[in-house]
């Protein structure tokens, strides 16, 4: 067993959660935790702590939530620690040179996706988005930039035609886990190798927003199904429905059935027992096909059983559109 490192943890969400909790099982010394301050939550807006410092908590480990690591006295207090290192999963706030050169063994980050590919906010949403097919996580040295450190080891694993942004974010966070501890170990017993990142390949992942979840049926259906499994759960994609909208969280590509006659992109189409069926532009043959969706009021439900209650509201011939602020 290599030799215990006095480490750092900095991060926020459930991702990052699964990093510490893998740190915590090793045995490998957290000394303290660094997460985004405390925000409000649920319909009360309640100051919630966020899932890292939550386990941190439990654990009895001194948490800090600095609004920013610019200031000299945040600087020193970090110092102070005497870290071997720091380790950022999913932490939020720019670390600026000081802080990356402050542990003795600097900054290392766990990041969604197989760098170059899918540097910044949001990878493995779209990975899925762009029909990768695979995604993994890279742990790298942190420098200045956007993901651009030197990678020190790298976990793949594939993204299937059925593959969800939630069942990606979950595969994710526990392979970076264990790539964590054996990336530790190397460098407690000085046999990591930091490589730098391709030149070619390099791709952006902008942060997911709310509006970009309105399907446009104009484009063809593989575009469509994947934006539907990459988008799920959040931010759930969705179209208009009457005067409804309607969330579509499941999709897979099908075709227009024999002597089935091409439509208006949006129509709803002849349904099959466990699938919606939408008309779609640019596509040929192919057509939307809705396995998992949610009508508004209800939840979200297997298409065999939606049509089980509400037919009427999903009849062939309806067409699915675009609300009045996005055209």
């Amino acid at each position: 067993m290599s030799r215990s490192l006095r480490v750092i943890f900095a991060g926020t969400p459930d991702f990052a959660a699964a990093s510490l909790t893998a740190l915590l099982d090793s045995h490998h010394q957290v000394i303290a935790v660094y997460t985004q301050p405390d925000r409000p939550a649920g319909r009360g807006r309640k100051l919630t702590p966020s899932p890292v410092k939550q386990l941190a908590t439990q654990h009895d480990i001194t948490v800090y939530q600095p609004l920013s690591l610019k200031e000299a006295d945040a600087q020193q207090a970090l110092a102070a620690l005497d870290a071997d290192v720091m380790v950022v999963v999913a932490y939020g706030l720019i670390l600026p040179r000081t802080i990356l050169e402050t542990p003795r063994l600097g900054c290392i980050n766990v990041h969604a996706s197989l760098l170059p590919r899918w540097r910044g906010a949001a990878p493995l949403q779209r990975a899925i988005e762009a029909g990768d097919d695979e995604s993994g996580v890279t742990l790298m040295q942190m420098d200045e930039g956007l993901d651009t450190g030197d990678m020190l080891r790298v976990a793949r694993t594939p993204i299937t035609d059925t593959t969800t942004g939630g069942e990606l974010h979950d595969s994710l966070a526990a392979l970076g886990g264990k790539a964590l501890l054996h990336t530790l170990d190397d460098m407690a017993q000085g046999n990591a190798v930091a490589t730098p990142q391709p030149e070619q390949g390099v791709t952006y992942a902008a942060k997911l927003t709310k509006a970009e979840a309105e399907l446009d049926f104009y484009q063809d259906a593989a575009q469509l199904a994947a934006r539907i499994r990459a988008f799920n759960p959040w931010p759930v994609a969705w179209c208009v429905l009457g005067d409804d909208r309607l969330r579509l969280l499941m999709a897979h590509v099908g075709h227009l059935d024999e002597g089935e006659s091409p439509s208006a992109p949006g129509t709803l189409l002849a349904h099959h027992e466990s699938f919606l069926r939408i008309a779609c532009g640019a596509s040929g043959d192919q057509v939307l096909c809705v396995s998992q969706a949610q009508l508004p009021g209800g939840k979200v439900m297997p298409v065999y059983d939606l049509l089980l209650a509400r037919a009427e509201r999903l009849a062939p011939g309806i067409r699915l559109g675009k609300s009045e602020a996005s055209q």
